[in-house]
């Protein structure tokens, strides 16, 4: 028995690692060929170690496009999304943990049914919308729509959370003086900050990978954000893969350290949203 345990221990460590080595590759690819020059990435045969590695494209790419503005966009499109976003979720999942209402279940239902819906099918619709509103070609337009297509995976993942936190916590901080708002603020927000930080890492990727939309929605080039703006690198007739890559490396920079900071509360708030109101 013993023996067999081990052994399928070790298939499955395997597995786990084969899967792994799947998963790097590309990124492995990523930062070899961002070291390499023009020449050595459409040289033939091709290598797949860089023969004279160099820095030079991580120090080219912030003359060849405004990186410099692209990131800055983006880190207030994600950013003005998530704050938008939990400004709205926040008291909705807190209201949907604790109001019992007729529908309520489909209500929900309701929720998760909308996140099936792609930005391409609305994007005919969203385009008149933001045109009618004055904010073609600006990033706050790319904020609303953001906040807007992350709002019900928002609203679903908090809602789960309050529902975890027991309200006899709240009741005895009224019974001790606290107002209902009080309350929320000193007592179950605190409680809630596992999920809270699980929202806000989702709907801060989620803004900061989003394509489709700014790239119908943005014109001027600065204005761009660093997913259109890349596409600078696409020619007519050749990519410059060494630049491309050099500004995906950059761009994945803020991601990770986001995700670095707050991993620790990931699983829990992910796990708690799953409970059955």
């Amino acid at each position: 028995m013993q023996r067999t345990l081990r052994r399928n221990k070790a298939l499955v460590t395997a597995a786990a690692y084969a899967l792994l080595a799947v998963l790097v590759f590309p990124y492995l690819v990523m930062l070899l060929v961002a070291f390499k020059s023009k020449a050595e990435v459409y040289s033939i045969p091709p290598t797949f170690l860089p023969i004279n590695w160099t820095l030079s494209n991580f120090v080219d790419i912030w003359s060849k496009v405004p990186l410099a503005d692209y990131l800055l966009n983006t880190l207030t499109i994600s950013g003005g999304a998530t704050v938008l976003t939990l400004l709205c979720a926040i008291p909705a999942g807190y209201v949907l943990a604790r109001m019992r209402f007729a529908g309520k279940r489909f209500y929900l239902y309701l929720i998760v049914v909308t996140q099936m819906f792609s930005p391409i099918v609305l994007l005919v619709g969203l385009f008149r919308e933001i045109q009618w509103f004055g904010l073609m070609d600006s990033v706050w337009g790319l904020v609303l729509t953001n906040a807007a297509f992350n709002q019900a995976f928002a609203v679903w993942i908090l809602s789960g959370y309050f529902a975890t936190i027991p309200y006899e916590l709240e009741q005895a901080a009224w019974l001790d003086g606290c107002t209902k708002w009080q309350a929320l603020r000193r007592v179950t927000l605190p409680l809630a900050l596992p999920g809270i930080i699980t929202t806000v890492i989702f709907v801060f990727i989620a803004a900061w990978n989003e394509f489709a939309v700014a790239l119908t929605f943005i014109t001027t080039e600065t204005n761009k954000p660093l997913t259109v703006g890349i596409y600078a690198f696409f020619g007519m007739y050749d990519v410059q893969w060494q630049y491309v890559f050099a500004t995906s490396l950059v761009a994945i920079v803020p991601v990770v350290i986001l995700f670095l900071c707050i991993e620790k509360y990931l699983i829990s708030g992910l796990t708690a949203g799953g409970v059955k109101h």
